[in-house]
């Protein structure tokens, strides 16, 4: 037993812990301290004050909490807590909020110093802090705010266009809110996966017997209990939610066994007792010759994923007339999401008079909630009416949990085991099961005339996708329909091919294939630049699309692509100011699709319902995972019921995503939720104006977009996106040192549902663009191990290295969208690296072609490219 002071009570917690984190969170229900990377005490959300002191607690044992003054968010001052939210809520200090807690319990610490802490010592001192939403900026504003003793005010949520808060924003900020692993209720059983011990090999027996001995275990689940198909996916069902005793394994990150138990703690240790014969095969992980190899997937024919093609024009013979040209090879790499929340989902059965399960009802924090019910249902074999799948807005995703993780596998057990089942990954697991950035060689020759106009562009791409579909496919396409950037280029063939091998599986990441193909681009752009003789920002003014142009696939571009040129304006005083200066100085121009395209027939709906209870409840179809898509609901129904003379109380409206209405639109990718959430819901806030907006009626209103072509059809006025985002950076380095010292960030949103959140999703997305230019990575060796295991060899920009970053937002409406919204997500860090890339040339006259341009042991690894 481990006595110890908590919040001001005199508590006793069982010695079986094993760290202080699990004594707060697993036996005194304190779970504002979150675990994000539990024991290694890298990411900072566990933090609390230890004697006055902020440490994080699942490095702090028992025997050294025994007999110390514990403080958690939940003990602190109610006037403290609240001034704090405020200020966090104020300033738009967070996103996600599954790290804001211990930031928040860091900031108590700060704010008991003597004397009042600046910028600068609030940057170092959050240096033990994580977060992948904001890049830290809003933080370090609140932060400053409070320790010079200013108060800012919230504003309160208003219609298009205001500032107001985020929805739940206070409560987010301290903890109340809570995330599944938060959620505990009676009789809970706690999963723990069982993962393969290679990359490829034949499972010849599990034995199960030592592991169902261990105490406290009630089940160990495999392949052999799924009543239903044994694979899911997005586009392909090809991800078993099991290897079973005859399979074949196809990367580290497969599930062989859930164990099943009454804690936490004892699922986890019966994991090694599970005893698992292997046969080994050689893995697949050379993407440049696996489309040659044998298989790499168990029962699936083939390496090759998908390719993706088109042309216009004679690229080659246009580049041989040019006056000059370049030919290179660009290597991007494999990076993790690290999203701060490790995969978690529970499952809760409801039992039929005879004690068996009639229905489910799974919490899920994934980016598709209707996706995950129909994958379940198949799965247990049974009609998708008897799952619910509820939404529990997550802590970060980045499109990273749009494939399933662990939700197959727990809904499973609890429909087995008839009790509630949780399962959360340890960020080791997380590590091994995600999907990954498609690392991509990009090989480009292109060309221009002797004034620098672009001729002819031609592109092959090679994505190792890993052993599973996810998306693949579709990031190789998006990277392939790309290629060409914001630019104007009449000769043009394009070829993108993703491959399976046994590496990490790569799938959807903010960016989706624009940002590799860019860095691309831009580089090419820099390099034809120099041999004109033109600085880089004439030579993108001289090639940017604009309205009327025919862009890449052959798509004749709308009013909406005068945004392109807007950015590119928007940062010319600041790149003259630089060059006059003799600041080294780079610049890259992007854009960015908003929604699926590619012939996708997209369909949102929204329900609003006034209720007896004097609250309006917004139903939506889309995930909410930090970017603020339940505050763009909330802004759009005050916008809409506001024209109508109807003056509504943001408090009373609560957003809500369920799978018990047909809402689902599928996934929450490619920068969609904020424009296609804001048509359905206006249109519905319309419909139940209409009719009286009577209570308990439920309206509903959609927004469909289905009037785009298929990549390469052969259509020859081709609409393959609907509508895009654009956005021009500039980044400055210190002329000494070489480090990036500034970002300017012109950015075109079509209209800022929310400024506040419009800045802090760019500022987030610049901090991602410089660890993916500069640092970031996660390769696989030729065993198809990841060669990174903790979160700090992932080497994420910290606090007080992240520069200071200029948000410029530009409003050029996009023709027929909402509003004339575009979408902000993904576009933030499309620019980033190739503008990285041209101000370290500016800096010492070398070019790069290969990603991370500074931590060469976070490049991808020789052997699979060679």
């Amino acid at each position: 037993m481990a006595k110890f002071t908590c919040n001001g009570k005199a508590v006793t917690v069982g010695d079986h812990h094993p760290h202080l984190l699990s004594a707060l969170r697993d036996e005194l229900g304190l779970t504002a301290a979150k675990d994000g990377c539990a024991p290694s005490g890298q990411c900072g959300c566990c933090t609390v004050l230890i004697n006055g002191k902020a440490r994080v607690s699942c490095q702090t044992s028992l025997e050294k909490a025994e007999g110390a003054e514990i403080l958690t968010l939940e003990g602190v001052d109610d006037a403290e807590r609240g001034r704090i939210a405020s200020a966090f809520a104020a300033h738009g200090a967070l996103q996600c909020g599954f790290c804001t807690p211990g930031i928040v319990m860091r900031t108590v610490a700060l704010l008991d110093r003597p004397e009042p802490v600046t910028r600068d010592q609030a940057s170092r001192h959050l240096g033990g802090h994580l977060c992948r939403c904001t890049g830290y900026i809003k933080i370090l504003d609140a932060v400053e705010d409070l320790a010079n003793g200013l108060d800012p005010v919230p504003e309160r949520p208003g219609g298009i266009g205001s500032r107001g808060v985020k929805y739940e924003a206070e409560e987010l900020s301290l903890g109340d809110r809570g995330f599944i692993d938060d959620m505990a209720p009676d009789g809970c059983l706690h999963g723990a996966v069982v993962l393969s011990a290679h990359a490829r090999a034949d499972v010849v027996s599990i034995d199960t017997a030592a592991a169902l001995a261990a105490p406290g275990v009630v089940a160990v689940i495999t392949g052999a209990d799924v009543p239903g198909e044994l694979r899911s996916g997005i586009i392909h069902k090809d991800w078993p939610v099991f290897i079973p005793e005859g399979g074949r394994t196809s990367f580290l990150g497969d599930v062989l066994a859930l164990v099943v138990a009454e804690s936490r703690i004892e699922a986890r240790a019966a994991v090694p007792l599970v005893n698992i014969e292997y046969e080994v095969l050689e893995p697949i992980t050379n993407a440049l010759s696996a489309a040659d190899s044998e298989d790499a997937v168990w029962q699936l024919d083939g390496n090759v994923l998908s390719t993706s093609a088109y042309s216009r024009g004679d690229a080659t013979a246009a580049l041989a007339a040019c006056a000059h040209t370049i030919d290179e090879v660009f290597q991007t790499q494999r990076v993790d999401h690290t999203f701060l929340e490790p995969e978690s989902t529970l499952a809760v059965p409801t039992l039929g008079p005879d004690g068996t399960t009639e229905s489910l009802h799974v919490y899920s924090g994934g980016q598709g909630v209707w996706d995950d019910r129909d994958d379940i249902a198949r799965i247990l074999d049974i009609p998708s009416d008897r799952v619910v799948v509820e939404l529990v807005s997550n802590g970060g995703a980045f499109g990273g949990k749009e494939d399933m993780s662990n939700q197959g596998q727990t809904a499973l057990a609890a429909w087995l085991l008839g009790r509630p089942v949780k399962t959360t990954f340890s960020r080791e697991e997380t590590f091994l099961v995600s999907g990954k950035r498609h690392p991509i060689r990009i090989h480009m020759r292109a060309g221009c005339d002797a004034e620098g106009r672009l001729q002819a562009l031609h592109v092959r791409m090679i994505g190792d996708s890993g052993p599973y579909a996810s998306v693949g496919m579709k990031v190789l396409e998006r990277a392939a329909g790309h290629a060409s950037g914001p630019y104007v280029v009449p000769n043009i063939d394009i070829e993108a091919v993703a491959v399976r091998t046994n590496n990490s599986v790569c799938g959807a990441f903010r960016g989706f294939g624009a940002n590799q193909a860019q860095f691309a681009m831009e580089g090419a752009i820099d390099r034809l630049a120099a041999m004109v003789g033109i600085d880089g920002w004439e030579m993108r003014s001289r090639n940017v699309i604009e309205p009327g142009v025919i862009w890449g696939p052959g798509q004749k571009m709308d009013g909406g692509s005068a945004g392109a040129r807007r950015c590119l304006d928007a940062v010319k005083p600041a790149w003259d100011a630089a060059i006059a200066a003799g600041i080294p100085v780079g610049m890259g121009l992007g854009l960015k699709n908003s929604g699926l395209g590619n012939g996708a027939n997209e369909v949102s709906i929204s329900t609003v319902q006034f209720m007896a209870d004097g609250l309006i409840e917004i139903r939506h179809c889309w995930t909410e995972m930090g970017q603020g898509v339940h505050t763009v609901a909330r802004q759009v129904a005050i916008e809409e019921f506001g024209k109508a003379g109807l003056d509504i109380d943001p408090d009373r409206i609560r957003v809500l995503v369920d799978t018990t209405r047909e809402l689902g639109a599928g996934q929450t990718t490619g920068s969609r939720g904020t424009l296609m959430c804001s048509g359905s819901v206006s249109d519905a806030c319309r419909a139940a104006i209409a009719g009286g907006c009577k209570i308990g009626v439920e309206y509903e209103g959609r927004y469909v977009v289905d009037w785009t072509t298929v990549l390469g059809d052969g259509n020859p006025e081709p609409i393959i996106h609907s509508t895009f985002g654009y956005a021009a950076q500039l980044v400055e380095l210190n002329p000494d040192s070489g480090a990036v010292s500034r970002v300017v960030a012109a950015h075109d949103v079509g209209r800022a549902i929310n400024p506040l959140l419009c800045e802090g999703q760019i500022e987030g997305a610049v901090h991602m663009g410089l660890g993916y230019a500069l640092s970031e990575g996660f390769p696989c060796d030729s065993d198809g191990r990841p060669l990174n295991d903790t979160l700090r060899s992932l080497d994420i920009i910290r606090p007080k290295d992240m520069p200071d970053v200029e948000v410029i937002l530009i409003e050029e409406p996009q023709p027929n969208s909402p509003y004339g919204v575009k979408g902000v997500g993904e576009i933030g860090l499309v620019p980033t690296a190739g503008a990285v890339a041209a101000a370290m040339h500016a800096h010492d006259g070398e070019w790069r072609n290969e990603l991370p341009i500074v931590n060469a042991t976070n490049r991808e690894h020789e052997a699979s490219w060679t």
